[in-house]
């Protein structure tokens, strides 16, 4: 499962780039097609899977991507603003912000003059609670535990008290409104 910034122009290249005529991606289909009948479960199998891994690394490759165009963005409006330039480093601002890395491993979570870094499969993760079944309130509970139990460290970064907590709500409707899953399964 991979996470996505919405709104990418990749998806949209992707989607046309199936809907064009390109000879030689015919030609493979059709050599494919023709090879399918010939294999064994086995080699069906491995085919499966080799199509599965190719199609998380184009995700990835997207939510790189995208990564990269939102760092690019940021970076011009803080360099506008006068803000943080990189993290953990400038000037102090009371914006929640998330902020991933130029190679999409990892992302920053910043408050204040301070940030918390998360790996890829942790933001996943926090992109999974955010976006699951349940009530607000429920979600938000669901987060805080999974903060409190996984990293209490970020409670030093983004001071929560509880499930109630305005500041909770704020990093939900941020995780929320800036990355989807991709995939179609949870």
């Amino acid at each position: 499962m991979a996470i996505m910034a919405k709104k990418t122009e990749t998806k949209k290249s992707r989607g046309s780039a199936k809907k064009t005529s390109n000879p030689q991606r015919e030609s493979l289909v059709k050599e494919l097609k023709d090879l399918l009948p010939k294999l064994d479960e086995e080699g069906l199998a491995f085919l499966v899977e080799q199509a599965r891994v190719h199609l998380y690394n184009m995700q990835v490759e997207e939510l790189n991507k995208a990564a990269d165009a939102a760092n690019s963005a940021a970076q011009r409006t803080q360099s506008i603003s006068g803000g943080k330039s990189a993290p953990g480093k400038g000037k102090a601002t009371g914006e929640l912000k998330i902020l991933g890395t130029e190679s999409g491993s990892s992302y920053y979570l910043q408050y204040r003059n301070d940030d918390a870094m998360f790996s890829r499969d942790e933001m996943i993760h926090l992109v999974k609670i955010v976006n699951g079944e349940g009530t607000d309130l429920e979600i938000r509970e669901r987060l805080y535990n999974w903060i409190d139990r996984e990293r209490r460290d970020v409670f030093a970064v983004l001071p929560v008290k509880d499930k109630f907590d305005g500041s909770l709500k704020k990093l939900a409707a941020l995780i929320k409104k800036n990355f989807k899953l991709s995939g179609g399964k949870k």
